[in-house]
């Protein structure tokens, strides 16, 4: 075949079509790596973990959570709750269960210093409290099962990690839901090839979700990342990147049954969540952003120069979307119907995300997290 355009139109076809192809690839690879917690576990000896939960105005979820914990049957466990000033219900929740799981704690937060982000200074005391061996730092909206601790420690020893991140999967009970938490991973999994994350010791190939963040405990008291990332919007990805940079191991897998979540409830937080992540699901770069966005939306100028072109990258593009809601383990059928709607959600992110940063400000449960 060959395009009947002139110059600046064939270029972009090839380019369209060339950039779909390379993430139809890179979905392709990670459904096949099947990049999961493993199924047998293999630990000698059970080392103190300590699970830590920082939690703002976690009342509709911190309860399930904790619920989920006192399942566990792993032998050596504690769990520390830091209230970070919650304005609902939040440390009455978390104390309804401390007589019912040995070794939870409500930590009662102090107010906020100046120059820190909510969350990474929860995260920052909850880790001076911590006695364990490995930190496991959960957010409140995780939904977790027995079995996740063992999994991820022998995981970790396998491959000698010190940190190792996950993606839960993610729950949709909404339409609003539907039509925009699925760009997370629609993004990520056709971007970067996870199993890079491990194997390779390029910082550049770095992926890490706050949701599930498991340090082993020396390298975390030595390096200090939460405090040294104190005003970092995306801490957990500025944390995995100074990992690999300093030469630790690091890894970052999928959810499966035993770690899940649902992120998101309606449409304004699900925007407002992605907002502050945006540019960095393209590594920070606002040009690398704009070119994505560019390409996935221009793709049907491909039939002006030939209905094959066009039909071509629908392929691809379908393609795309049934290997990252496979490895993903979403609904197939949903994310290819709602193509359209979930783009235009996403160009609506990075629409406002430009103007939360001309404006500077960004309000996250009652904070402005981008400063005055």
């Amino acid at each position: 075949m060959q395009i009947k355009t002139k110059g600046g139109m064939a270029w972009l076809v090839y380019l369209i079509l060339f950039l779909g192809f390379i993430r139809f690839c890179v979905a392709c690879a990670n459904f096949l790596s099947f990049r999961y917690l493993p199924q047998k576990v293999n630990l000698q000896q059970y080392p103190r973990v300590s699970v830590l939960i920082p939690a703002r105005n976690e009342e509709q979820n911190i309860g399930r959570l904790l619920a989920g914990l006192k399942q566990f049957r792993y032998p050596d466990l504690e769990i520390l709750v830091y209230d970070d000033n919650s304005e609902d219900n939040t440390p009455e929740t978390v104390e309804r269960f401390i007589p019912g799981i040995q070794g939870l704690k409500l930590i009662h937060g102090s107010p906020l210093p100046q120059g820190w982000l909510g969350k990474n200074h929860a995260c920052y005391r909850l880790a001076q409290e911590a006695a364990g061996d490995y930190l496991l730092f959960l957010d409140a909206d995780a939904i977790v099962t027995d079995g996740l601790v063992e999994r991820a420690i022998s995981y970790m020893q396998k491959h000698r990690l010190s940190l190792l991140s996950i993606f839960p999967r993610q729950q949709f009970l909404t339409f609003a839901e539907k039509i925009s938490v699925p760009l997370m991973n629609w993004i990520l999994l056709s971007l970067l090839p996870l199993i890079l994350v491990r194997i390779s010791k390029n910082p550049a190939f770095t992926a890490a979700n706050g949701q599930f963040m498991f340090f082993e405990a020396k390298a975390y008291q030595r390096l200090q990342p939460h405090q040294t990332f104190r005003d970092n919007m995306v801490e957990d990805i500025a944390i995995s990147h100074y990992y690999k940079k300093t030469g630790l191991r690091t890894d970052t897998l999928l959810g499966n049954r035993h770690i899940r979540c649902r992120m998101y409830s309606n449409l304004k937080d699900t925007v407002n969540g992605f907002t502050k992540n945006i540019f960095r699901f393209f590594g920070g770069s606002t040009g690398a952003t704009l070119l994505f966005a560019a390409v996935t939306t221009l793709w049907p100028l491909l039939f002006i120069a030939g209905i094959n072109y066009g039909l071509a990258y629908l392929v691809l593009a379908a393609g795309i979307r049934i290997f990252v809601s496979l490895a993903s383990k979403q609904n197939v059928l949903e994310n290819i119907l709602l193509a359209v709607p979930q783009h235009l959600i996403f160009l609506g992110i990075i629409m406002k995300a430009f103007i939360n940063r001309n404006k500077k400000q960004l309000v996250w449960k009652g904070r402005n997290i981008l400063g005055s």
